[in-house]
């Protein structure tokens, strides 16, 4: 089949978990014998071609930064790359049977819609998330009505929905999406092999960015908190962005540059030693559409905090008291008890994690999701 995948951002050139999910379906597609086109922005240097083995690469849009100061994106990328879709569908559109594109950043997706009648091509959607109207209008105030509104516009082309969360599969249908909705298990491409951990260091670990949302800074907070009442704890805040200042002040106005770093980003294999010696994974987050940091901790046995709430999806992958915890709200406190109860538990809660990923290794997978995609071309 001739497969047309849309996506703003092109891993490796910008690094993120749906640039991942796009670079890995675009290698099985073209490991399997189709034909992929993988329509982008460009992130490489102007005069140089975009790299994706076995896929055609094509810039529908300039070089441009996708978020602003406040960690939010930036209107102006999607705009462009929403009408470079559409100009690409419009010439080329014939040669495609099935376009496979991200609800987010919308655009993209309505331009797809917009063109399919004169292409014929058939339309998969995946909605990594699905955002409340609540969560428009705390992200975009006053105009959060326009966020929704375009939201709400995408789900009335006809496709085939897929969705990493059985919240965001719920939204879709009482929304009525234009098309059957499946919920995928899994992203994970990692090592599936069980495995024993080794005791845990005294350590916390924060792994995101430094945006609003991810509620660094609150991780901060109980970190410290929880250090009253063990002693040698100490907290790692992995990443960076606009919030990265704010950070960086909080350590040293509460005294607590000699037992909290925020390094910046660092190398994976940086992440995956410190992941895999921490005594849990605090990731206080308003919203994940997935959470592939909880199964990523799960692999290794160590467990994870979040803070329970309606964009949050990644509750979904904690059962509390087996592989972590779940908060009922944004607290400090609520959070360092939980860091504390998982110091208690110790290996006990450790061994508990491991054996949890042990059993769901196999639904987690991005192997078992990209099979489940690849089935539903031939289905088309």
């Amino acid at each position: 089949m001739r497969i047309c995948i849309l996506y703003d951002c092109l891993f490796p050139y910008t690094i993120g978990g749906a640039e991942r999910w796009y670079a890995n379906v675009a290698s099985r597609l073209v490991a399997a014998g189709h034909e992929v086109t993988y329509l982008t922005m460009r992130q490489w240097p102007a005069g140089q071609p975009g790299e994706l083995p076995g896929a055609r690469v094509v810039a529908v849009g300039p070089r441009m930064a996708n978020y602003g100061p406040g960690g939010g994106r930036t209107m102006a990328p999607p705009l462009l790359f929403g009408l470079g879709v559409f100009a690409h569908l419009l010439v080329h559109g014939r040669r495609y049977d099935v376009v496979h594109t991200a609800s987010f950043p919308y655009f993209s997706l309505l331009a797809a819609a917009v063109a399919r009648p004169l292409a014929g091509y058939r339309i998969i959607v995946d909605w990594h998330e699905f955002w409340s109207r609540d969560y428009w209008n705390g992200y975009l105030g006053a105009l959060g009505w326009v966020g929704w509104t375009v939201q709400r516009l995408c789900l009335a082309a006809p496709q085939r929905a897929f969705c990493f969360a059985r919240k965001t599969a719920v939204r879709l249908q009482a929304h009525r999406v234009n098309g059957p909705v499946e919920v995928l298990t899994g992203e994970y491409g990692g090592d599936l092999s069980p495995r024993t951990p080794g005791p845990a260091d005294p350590l916390v670990v924060f792994a995101g960015r430094h945006i609003p949302e991810k509620r660094a800074r609150l991780a901060v907070e109980a970190i410290a908190l929880a250090r009253r009442r063990i002693p040698d704890l100490r907290g790692v805040i992995f990443g960076r962005g606009p919030d990265s200042a704010a950070i960086d002040a909080q350590i040293a106005s509460q005294g607590l540059g000699g037992f909290v770093e925020a390094p910046g980003f660092v190398e994976e294999a940086a992440l995956d030693e410190a992941m895999s010696r921490a005594l849990c994974l605090l990731h206080p987050s308003s919203r994940e559409g997935y959470g592939m940091v909880v199964v990523e901790a799960a692999a290794v046995g160590t467990p994870t905090i979040l803070v329970d709430g309606e964009d949050n999806a990644a509750t979904e992958l904690v059962e509390p008291g087996i592989n972590g915890f779940i908060v009922a709200q944004p607290d400090a406190a609520l959070l360092a008890d939980a860091i504390v109860e998982a110091h208690r538990l110790g290996q006990g809660l450790r061994v508990s994690t491991a054996d949890w990923f042990a059993r769901n290794a196999e639904r987690l997978s991005i192997g078992c999701s990209l099979a489940r995609v690849e089935d539903s071309y031939t289905a088309l």
